[in-house]
Formats: structure tokens, C-alpha cells, sequence
């Protein structure tokens, strides 16, 4: 079952929950008696480490589109 701590014990008491929670406790956060937060450990994310070329052949460019519009290259320098 968890601790059910009120918003004032919790701030007091901050240290003390944190090290329940890396315990293994499971500990919720009360306003007024109503539950509105709860601590769990920190997990970080786990993500597969990116390959370089994964995306090779399926993305197409065109040949020209880093050219510049002449139109509004005249728009940005001339006015």
C-alpha cells in the first residue's frame, strides 16, 4: 500500500519520502486528504543507439533544391 503524505508533511519530509521511494516504497501526494501526485523512481529512457545510413535510399532530394529563387532573393536583398 503507499504512504499517503499531505502536501505540507511532504515538503518537510522531502528527503525522507525520497529515499522510501528509492526503496522501493510507493509514496502519493495529498492536498486536503484528495491524492493528486505520486513519487516513483526515476527510470531514464532506454533508447536503441542511432546507425548512421539507416534512412539510405529511402529519401529522395531533388538535384536542385538548395538553389536559390531568384525572384525572392531580389525580394530579401532589394527592398
Amino acid at each position: 500500500m503507499a504512504t499517503l503524505v499531505n502536501v505540507y508533511e511532504a515538503k518537510s519530509r522531502l528527503s525522507a519520502l525520497l529515499n522510501e521511494v528509492e526503496a522501493g516504497a510507493s509514496v502519493v501526494i495529498a492536498r486536503a486528504g484528495r491524492p493528486v501526485a505520486r513519487l516513483i523512481p526515476y527510470e531514464p529512457e532506454t533508447r536503441a543507439p542511432r546507425k548512421s545510413g539507416s534512412m539510405s535510399g529511402k529519401i529522395w532530394m531533388a538535384p536542385d533544391f538548395d538553389d536559390i529563387d531568384v525572384e525572392i532573393a531580389d525580394e530579401f536583398l532589394n527592398s
